[in-house]
């Protein structure tokens, strides 16, 4: 097996730790392997003679060439970036994206280069994914895509996207997997300390960081059902606290936010869980009734509904010690 050709692709404004965190992870491979097993030829590569990555670095790149893989980085997506200019600056990586995948070899975005690849309209037609935090914008921008905020990884006719940042190990770990085994994937792993058993991205979602809706009456519901998370949930109840009527409540909560009321306070109560579950020492039928679920067992499914993970495998994940 000869070795696997992997471009990066860099250009101004990406994330220099994601143009290096795949070929540092297949450097790594590569001396696991040892030396009579097939590596990686890694490069750099740019069709700008000079880059400035995020934070200004300077990187070091060849011109652009044939690879068998070719990686697009993501890029800093401020809340109020003009995405459609920023997109137009980079149309020569946009033209790159769109002829390396015409010569009929491998992409694969980084977080939100998956906007790059959206540009270059590899993901009519495809499932994607990107970070949960910019999901829904990539949806809006590319409708024809079948985007999958929930996935770490995503591969889809020779397509390949990613959620945010260290989803680039979960899919260099895969593609060593393929390339060089699945031993030296998990040994690889295991140098790195990378985590090679990760399957969703759904248990680092923290819905509060998501946009929220600009209109007042949802707003209120929304604080009131925060601070009534033990309160069972009664729609008639909650519709008086506002006088509206039910069918009033349901439809203005939906048309600001997309959701039901039900459903928000769903979300913010797994959110006191998680909380709960990362900074106390509480049992979970204890953080089952302080958020209003009587049986632990209700609560069980529904946390994992929400994160993927039942709440003693989500705490020994991301247990912080009791504040």
């Amino acid at each position: 097996m000869s070795a696997l050709r992997v471009g990066v692709l860099a250009y101004p404004g990406c994330f220099a730790s994601e143009v290096f965190g795949v070929p540092d992870l297949l450097t790594m491979a590569t001396h696991v392997a040892g030396p009579d097993r097939a590596g990686y030829e890694v490069s750099v590569v740019s069709s700008r003679r000079r880059v400035a990555a995020s934070g200004g670095a300077a990187l070091t790149v060849s011109p652009l060439r044939e690879v068998d893989v070719l990686v697009v980085p993501g890029f800093e997506l401020l809340p109020g970036l003009d995405v459609d200019a920023k997109l137009a600056s980079l149309a020569p990586e946009v033209a790159a994206i769109h002829s390396h995948t015409a010569a009929g070899h491998v992409v694969v975005s980084i977080c939100v280069g998956a906007f790059l690849l959206a540009e270059a309209g590899l993901l009519k037609g495809r499932r994607a994914t990107t970070s949960w935090l910019f999901a829904d914008e990539l949806a809006r921008r590319c409708p024809d895509a079948d985007v999958r905020p929930e996935r770490l990884v995503v591969t889809d006719k020779g397509v390949t996207t990613t959620a945010a940042f260290s989803a680039m190990y979960d899919f260099a770990l895969e593609l060593i997997r393929q390339h060089s085994g699945a031993g030296v994937a998990r040994a690889t792993a295991r140098v790195a300390l990378v985590d090679d058993a990760r399957s969703s991205q759904t248990p680092y979602v923290d819905v509060r960081l998501l946009p929220q809706p600009g209109n007042e009456f949802s707003r209120r519901v929304m604080r009131w059902l925060d601070q009534n998370l033990a309160a069972r949930y009664d729609l008639a109840a909650l519709s008086d606290t506002f006088n509206v009527s039910t069918r009033t409540l349901l439809r203005r909560f939906a048309d600001e936010t997309g959701q039901s009321p039900l459903q928000y306070l769903r979300s913010s109560r797994v959110h006191r869980a998680r909380h709960l579950l990362e900074t106390t020492d509480r049992t979970v039928a204890s953080i089952s009734a302080a958020i209003g679920y009587r049986d632990p067992g209700t609560f069980a499914v529904l946390f994992a509904k929400h994160t993927g993970r039942r709440p003693r495998d989500y705490r020994a994940a991301f247990r912080r010690g009791a504040n």
